[in-house]
């Protein structure tokens, strides 16, 4: 019962994180379950592919439940958000198999020093200006107060950095949100709002390749979905809910530190091997 109940909360935590911030809540799930898994014996012996590959499967929850959410607020963009997936998908799948021939490793230190300089670019972001090139792809939101928010980018550009954000996300195993989120709020003007919605959407696509993946390898352990799942379907309609009750400031600054936990995290990871 305790198992359960922990796997629940497990999976609540990452469904309202994930979901508020954008960033689909694969960073929540796979280091508490590892930690669990070596250091206690509250859960049968997992493998780390095991674990990724079922964190995987509750990002299809968490990022449907988001969608659905965030759809009835009318704050996702489907379009530009079937664009990024377009770069994000293919380049995940090219991250995973280069996965096996370099040494991971040795580069999540830089990596990790690179997203800590992410979050400090977030906090400047007010001082930039998003890129401005031919071709662009006209969208425009309506806030919750009824103010039209006009934001234009380049496809060409939103499909080339997508797919490089998609390399990286599958070659150092984390969630593409972390990276296309402050991506789209930085270069190509995205409300934050519509960032985070967008990037749900983004994840729930790409979670279904990941899944359909991993379901091929024997990566997924099903008992741990079923305490997992229901606590971030749950957890991903309170994030959502959350989300429309703050501001695109405070939802930066909350975004700002999970870049910096998943940077030191990785720059952690990097120093133990």
């Amino acid at each position: 019962m305790l198992m359960w109940i922990l796997l629940f909360i497990i999976g609540l935590a990452a469904g309202t994180i994930g979901s508020l911030v954008g960033l689909g809540g694969g960073i929540i799930i796979v280091p508490v379950l590892l930690i669990i898994d070596q250091y206690t014996n509250w859960l049968p012996v997992l493998s780390p592919q095991k674990i990724v590959g079922s964190s995987i499967v509750v990002l299809v929850a968490i990022g449907l439940s988001s969608t659905l959410a965030y759809m009835k607020k009318k704050s996702v963009d489907y379009k530009s958000g079937a664009l990024f997936f377009l770069g994000s998908g293919p380049g995940a799948i090219l991250g995973a198999w280069l996965n096996k021939f370099i040494q991971v490793d040795y580069f999540s230190i830089y990596f990790g020093v690179f997203m800590v300089l992410v979050s400090i670019l977030l906090m400047v972001r007010n001082r930039l200006r998003p890129m401005k090139l031919n071709g662009q792809f006209q969208r425009s939101y309506t806030d919750s107060d009824g103010v039209q928010v006009n934001y234009t980018f380049s496809a060409l550009a939103a499909v080339i950095v997508s797919f490089v954000v998609g390399v990286i996300s599958g070659l150092f195993g984390i969630g593409g949100g972390s990276l296309m989120v402050p991506a789209m709020i930085l270069l190509f003007g995205f409300p934050t709002t519509v960032a985070v919605a967008t990037s749900m959407f983004m994840i729930f696509l790409s979670s279904i390749t990941g899944t359909l993946t991993h379901l091929a390898f024997g990566n997924i352990q099903w008992f741990l979905l079923l305490g997992l799942i229901p606590g971030a379907w749950i957890g991903a309609k309170c994030g959502s809910f959350i989300n429309q009750k703050l501001s695109d400031k405070t939802i930066v600054v909350i975004l700002r530190w999970m870049l910096i936990i998943v940077g030191v995290r990785l720059i952690w990871q990097g120093t133990m091997g």
